[in-house]
């Protein structure tokens, strides 16, 4: 396994994965990808609440290692395609909360990436784009479905008929990115933001990203049964009780249940 991607625990059920290829820009490679896809299955087995994605030196992801994939024929392309596909679909997928830290430049497969996370919080003055018609492709590891549902069909065919990046206060306006703030304040934001996720109850944000995924893509009346359909679960449940409880107590409540 590549040590492109480390996994960190930062304690109270917080894990930072990171790319950590700065002279590609974090590009990523065949093995850059399975080894994404597997840190989050590890951080998954370790009970993970909330993991941050980053990235090492002056990029987030620069998107597809396209050096790496010159040399590949068709059925080789197709393969790393795939491999992108299945990282992004492993956090996308992923029952703990994703923050996608945006340290700089988010492109292609890079930006592809942070759109498959829950959270995108971004530095000032970086830039970011699903950039692939300039090279004559398209975003195809997600990003021509999850962009137009995220920013709404017109902004998203102008970012990506145009490859055109945008800069992330831009980004930030159109709803492409949660939060913009200075770099040498970026790190330490988004601490605090996983931090105060961690204290919620992780059965319960689970609850709600397989409601609001599963949901926006059903008619009103069907998701509004799968709304309904889960709350005996949840209303039974450890944690609500500890919820209802500490209200009364007038105190923080502390959550014990975990992601099975």
């Amino acid at each position: 396994m590549t040590t492109d991607v480390s996994l960190d625990a930062l304690g109270d059920g917080i894990f930072l994965i990171r790319l950590d290829r700065p002279e590609r820009m974090n590009a990523l490679g065949v093995a850059t990808c399975a080894a994404l896809e597997q840190r989050a299955s590890e951080a998954s087995a370790q009970r993970a609440r909330v993991v941050i994605v980053g990235g090492s030196g002056r990029a987030f992801c620069a998107g597809a290692d396209l050096k790496e994939r010159k040399g590949m024929d068709l059925a080789a392309r197709l393969a790393h395609n795939g491999a992108i596909r299945g990282a992004i679909d492993a956090l996308a997928n992923a029952r703990f909360v994703t923050i996608a830290m945006l340290n700089g430049v988010a492109l292609g497969g890079g930006l592809e990436l942070a759109i498959g996370c829950d959270f995108r919080i971004a530095a000032s003055g970086i830039t970011v784009g699903l950039t692939e018609s300039r090279v004559g492709a398209f975003p195809g590891a997600g990003g021509t479905q999850r962009l137009p549902r995220l920013i709404g069909v017109s902004r998203a065919l102008q970012m990506m008929l145009t490859g055109e990046p945008v800069t992330s206060e831009y980004a930030f306006s159109i709803g492409l990115v949660n939060e913009v703030v200075a770099p040498d304040k970026l790190e330490p934001r988004v601490k605090d933001l996983a931090a105060m996720l961690a204290t919620r109850s992780a059965p319960a944000l689970a609850a709600i990203k397989r409601l609001v995924y599963t949901g926006i893509e059903l008619p009103l009346a069907a998701a509004l049964q799968l709304e309904r359909a889960a709350l005996p679960e949840m209303l039974g449940s450890a944690d609500y009780a500890e919820g209802l409880a500490a209200f009364a107590e007038r105190r923080q409540p502390r959550f014990t249940e975990t992601l099975r």
